[in-house]
């Protein structure tokens, strides 16, 4: 669906987009599905409105926030937006719907583009400016996510002598797999100081709790941390830049922003159709990632249980997003036998060096013909293989990033690793294996977040509904 607008010959706008009142996005698997009519709204403890709520609308008008969204982008942006328009054929891909029992953007097929936000909220704000954000927020994803403007009156339906609702750079773009998707960071529920601000800190995940300290990170405040965050992706970067920086306009006087990182040429697959994609030190990465398809393994490492606690958050999952730069030049002039020592996999096709093919299991236990292990003790495939961390696994959805160059006149360039899953412990258990992995030599861990995400939204609510019920 692309985005259309109406001309300002008087024609109602609300002929070419849906509003939240008569048809909304079919309710659907996290992979998505296509707009179809909805017969009613089910109820719920906070009642939704048909559409923005008056602060999200004087948010538009204001036009705040756009401004700081480049912050953490640099010019990989602009490559990215350069390079990355497949426009038309990409935009032809059926959208992925808003609603259903999980939020999109976990399996889903993973997107080329990122546009990850993190989010404080503004002091003096309410339970009831939260509970108006998220429905607000989740009204306009549900837009947007179809390829529609982020309200009825859009970019350009509106008075001539107000500002527009939308900020249109999207006009004219398809959907491109746009999938929107929310998290509630340790501080929502309790902030820095103890204080309970929204009457939510006897509702928080137990297990949601401010990642502890690892070995050789050094992680900036500007990078780390925030109440609630965003992870926008798409097929085009303009239209998950689109997003955030609506959603952000939305939020003005609620909610302002923390940190935001653009993101690149995917570094994990949740399909098997999808090719294993490489990082920015060429090597494929992901290989042995969660698949869509793979069920049993999403209800035991992803997604959070019937049984589990708190019950609002069944269906849900933990974010964990890690900034992690490289130190790309140091690794470039590596010789390549020892990069792929260091890996654990062959550069070429990614498959391990005890032999086979990429999806080949590893062997451990296999020894070269120096009679050493094939596959190095501290490689960086074997400190973070199931095998030898009691089976642990988590999906991943990262993106390379190029945020323009250092100081020194190297590259400012890395991984956004973004990683769910059932329990923080997963990556927690990991992250600590990994202190003595050999690729620590060549990377930094800068930022770093983690947040609590609710299942997907029902039809006329709002994501997180079940927090407040």
């Amino acid at each position: 669906m692309s985005r259309k607008s109406s001309e300002r010959s008087g024609r109602s706008d609300s002929s070419l987009r849906s509003s939240q009142g008569d048809r909304e996005p079919v309710t659907g698997p996290d992979d998505g599905a296509v707009p179809a009519p909805v017969a009613e709204s089910v109820p719920h403890a906070e009642t939704p409105r048909p559409g923005l709520s008056r602060r999200g609308l004087l948010g538009l008008a204001a036009g705040v926030g756009a401004a700081g969204l480049a912050v953490g982008a640099g010019a990989g942006a602009a490559a990215g937006v350069a390079v990355g328009r497949s426009r038309a054929a990409a935009g032809a891909t059926s959208p992925y719907a808003f609603y259903g029992p999980h939020q999109a953007g976990i399996t889903t097929p993973v997107q080329d583009h990122l546009h990850f936000a993190s989010f404080d909220m503004m002091p003096r704000t309410t339970r009831e400016d939260l509970i108006e954000l998220l429905q607000d927020w989740s009204y306009a994803a549900s837009r947007m996510t179809q390829g529609l403007d982020v309200s009825a009156s859009g970019a350009v339906g509106g008075s001539p002598e107000a500002p527009p609702d939308d900020t249109g750079e999207a006009l004219g773009l398809a959907a491109n797999g746009l999938t929107i998707t929310f998290g509630f960071g340790p501080t929502l529920f309790t902030a820095a100081d103890g204080t309970d601000r929204y009457g939510i800190a006897g509702r928080a995940p137990a297990l949601l709790k401010t990642l502890p300290p690892f070995l050789g990170e050094d992680l900036a405040p500007d990078h780390t941390g925030g109440d609630l965050c965003i992870q926008a992706c798409a097929d085009d970067p303009q239209v998950a830049v689109h997003a955030i920086r609506n959603l952000s306009r939305i939020a003005f006087g609620r909610a302002r922003l923390r940190w935001s990182q653009l993101g690149f040429g995917k570094t994990s697959k949740t399909t098997a159709d999808q090719a294993t994609p490489r990082n920015l030190f060429g090597f494929k990465d992901g290989t042995a990632n969660i698949l869509a398809d793979d069920q049993a393994a999403l209800d035991q490492h992803v997604w959070v249980g019937d049984g589990d606690e708190p019950a609002w958050l069944a269906g849900g999952s933990y974010l964990v997003a890690r900034k992690i730069a490289m130190l790309i030049e140091t690794w470039d002039r590596v010789r390549l036998s020892e990069q792929e020592r260091i890996t654990g996999r062959d550069k070429a096709h990614g498959a391990p060096l005890s032999g086979g093919q990429e999806q080949t299991d590893p062997d451990f236990a296999a020894t070269g013909t120096s009679g050493k292990p094939a596959i190095d003790t501290h490689s960086h495939v074997r400190l973070a293989h199931p095998e030898l961390n009691d089976g642990i696994r988590i999906l991943r959805r990262g993106y390379n990033y190029v945020d323009g160059n250092t100081d020194l006149g190297r590259l400012d360039a890395g991984l956004f690793f973004l990683a769910y899953q059932r329990s923080p412990e997963q990556f927690i258990t990991l992250q600590r294996a990994l202190s003595t992995d050999l690729l620590n030599e060549y990377i930094r861990h800068i930022g770093s977040g983690i947040w609590a995400v609710p299942p997907g939204a029902v039809a006329g609510s709002y994501v997180g509904a079940g927090l407040f019920a």
